[in-house]
């Protein structure tokens, strides 16, 4: 039992360890995330900028998985390119070897009354968990509970290696037979070093134990390269099976030149130690080295950094690879005419801003139809749950996300240039309008969430419920399509009609959120899908307050007594008692309110042929199940 309980040991060390440089990069990343995604958001076409920004950052939040997982999500969400994402990869892949130098602070070795004895491992872990513990518990700053929690993952870290080192030691003669097996076997220690990484996937704990076996029990640089080789081929199968999940063709390859990169850099290596070894630049008293800590240390970062030096340069080589291996996914109609249209907000235009505005209308159009879009797909997953029509929503969404943003910036851009008052106003329509529509996509996503949410509890919405929800649907989508039509056409009139319809869907909210409190005190309907069913009923009242806003927006563009008075405007609607809005709002009020009473708590008294979720009146909602690639256009008609 001995053993067991020394493995224990030293699997507690590990979890220590693993604890504590998640707990210090998180802390990095809270403290300057923004800052650190805005720097590689920034980065250019050279990639050495970018292997130098991948480094920095690396070092700084002490995870290359995490570095490289962030510039995936920046590519997918079109804030890099493919090839612009290579040398921060290639500096990610060297900045991971930093926590290897700091864990060499293990070997300092100093007297008594010397300031270094202040930076031993065991000194040092103590004050860094004194300083951690008073930040988060004493100090009332928003800034101290990030240092403390810097803190806390540092001295948790070297804890954690002081125990690991402690329960190695008590292993010296097993450890040191097991290392000692590595010296003439270099092909088994490759993959050693390959499967350990890929089990605890981190490079730096890996290298953590091979240097607490140095101090137990000494190890060879015979024995231990090849293991350091394939720590470095095991770490980049972690980042890629972390970034793989639910990818994009562009994430995918950048997550694919990651591996690409470093067989080509374990081939560098091994090359050069062969011929090294052949030609006598590797003498016998270097192969047989007995390697300290720091010699390990050294020699991971060597095997990173020289081979990113050399390899970088040829990025485009491993840019070409990845894209052989994984072809670019064909664009459907709908995102290639608005990659297209994209392509058209030339920055030469901004000093002509008509005709700047002009091609930005165009892509808010196109906005317009994609929000609407997922809207009615997600919609119609709460009746006809299709998975891939869940990814194509999210495909939309973050074509939103890149429409908003690229479009912010050109109308930005446009700013230093405008002189008239009507090409002023309508800047400031066109960047009000964009986050209404972003805002409605992110609803749509909204409300996606909530049905995956029900459906993970294997739970559905009484008849009565479902019955009450398509008619809320109905509203909304029809309030959609007005406030979608009056935008494209710039049709005032129609734009009236949005608020009394606002309106009636405030009401009708309130009505079914009181029926369904009904339904659950009546066991009709029980507690968690209530809840969820009042969330959706949350996300369709703010869809159609984004409706609301667009059009008093639209107003205000050519009415200088709404602009900037939109809330005092809409006070005024609801109070005023015009006979043309009290008109509308009893219209709406009769169409869906009538149609809503006639329903009983249970559904049993509807007149099913007149509401019927079969029969769900939601122009476009029905996407055919097909590829992405053949996909209808966001009009779906």
């Amino acid at each position: 039992m001995e053993i067991f309980y020394r493995v224990v040991s030293l699997l507690g060390g590990l979890a220590l360890f693993l604890y504590g440089m998640r707990l210090m990069g998180d802390g990095l990343k809270s403290s300057s995330g923004g800052a650190m995604k805005a720097a590689l958001a920034k980065v250019t076409n050279k990639p050495v900028m970018g292997f130098i920004l991948g480094l920095l950052v690396t070092c700084m939040i002490q995870s290359s998985t995490a570095t490289i997982v962030l510039t995936v999500g920046l590519v997918g969400a079109g804030f890099l390119t493919f090839r612009q994402s290579i040398g921060i990869v290639l500096g990610a892949n060297v900045g991971t070897a930093i926590t290897a130098q700091i864990l060499r602070l293990m070997d300092l070795q100093a007297g008594e009354g010397s300031i270094l004895n202040l930076f031993k491992a065991e000194n040092l872990a103590p004050i860094a968990l004194i300083i951690g513990i008073i930040s988060i518990m004493f100090i009332k700053k928003r800034s101290s509970s990030s240092v403390g929690t810097i803190c806390m993952g540092f001295g948790i870290l070297f804890v954690g290696l002081i125990n690991m080192s402690a329960a190695v030691a008590t292993m010296s003669d097993t450890l040191g037979k097991f290392i000692i097996s590595f010296e003439d076997n270099y092909v088994l220690g490759f993959f050693a070093g390959v499967l350990v990484t890929g089990i605890i996937q981190s490079s730096s704990a890996v290298v953590g134990i091979l240097q607490s076996l140095a101090t137990a029990v000494g190890v060879k640089f015979c024995a231990v390269f090849a293991i350091i080789i394939g720590v470095n081929i095991g770490d980049c199968l972690t980042t890629y099976l972390v970034c793989r999940i639910g990818a994009k063709p562009e994430q995918i390859r950048t997550c694919l030149v990651h591996i690409i990169y470093n067989v080509f850099a374990a081939l560098l290596i091994i090359a050069a130690i062969a011929i090294g070894r052949l030609t006598g630049l590797i003498p016998d008293s270097l192969w047989n080295h007995d390697m300290s800590m720091g010699d390990i240390a050294n020699l991971h970062g060597i095997f990173r950094l020289v081979p990113a030096v050399l390899l970088l340069p040829f990025v485009n080589v491993f840019a070409r690879i990845a894209e052989k291996i994984v072809p670019e996914k064909p664009m459907d109609e709908e995102e290639e005419t608005i990659r297209e249209n994209l392509k058209q907000l030339d920055l030469r235009l901004v000093t002509n801003p008509g005709l700047a505005l002009a091609g930005t209308e165009v892509l808010l159009g196109n906005m317009a139809d994609v929000a609407i879009h997922n809207f009615e797909a997600a919609s119609q997953q709460l009746f006809d749950y299709q998975p891939e029509r869940s990814r194509r929503i999210q495909d939309r969404e973050d074509l939103l996300d890149t429409i908003m943003d690229q479009t912010n910036q050109y109308l930005v851009a446009i700013s230093p240039h405008i002189t008239l008052e009507k090409d002023n106003r309508n800047q400031s329509f066109q960047l009000k309008a964009s986050v209404c529509f972003e805002r409605i996509g992110d609803l749509a996503i909204n409300i996606i969430e909530n049905i995956e949410e029900l459906r993970q509890q294997d739970k559905t919405f009484s008849r009565g419920a479902q019955k009450e929800i398509v008619i809320a649907m109905e509203a909304v989508h029809e309030i959609l399509d007005i406030s979608v039509e009056a935008y494209k056409n710039d049709d005032e009139e129609l734009a009236r009609k949005v608020e009394p319809l606002e309106e009636v869907i405030d009401e009708m909210v309130v009505a079914l959120r009181g029926r369904h409190v009904h339904r659950m005190t009546l066991d009709l309907c029980d507690i968690y899908t209530g809840i969820v069913f009042q969330n959706i009923l949350l996300n369709l009242e703010r869809v159609s307050d984004q409706c609301s806003d667009l059009a008093v927006y639209l107003l205000g563009r050519t009415d200088e007594t709404i602009s900037g008075n939109e809330h005092q405007y809409i006070h005024n609607l609801h109070h005023d008692n015009d006979p043309e809005y009290m008109a509308q709002f009893r219209q709406w009020l009769d169409k869906y309110m009538t149609r809503l009473n006639q329903i009983s708590l249970d559904g049993t008294e509807a007149d099913d042929a007149q509401i019927s979720i079969e029969s769900m009146d939601i122009s476009g909602a029905q996407e055919p199940e097909q590829p992405a690639d053949g996909e209808d256009p966001a009009s779906g008609k």
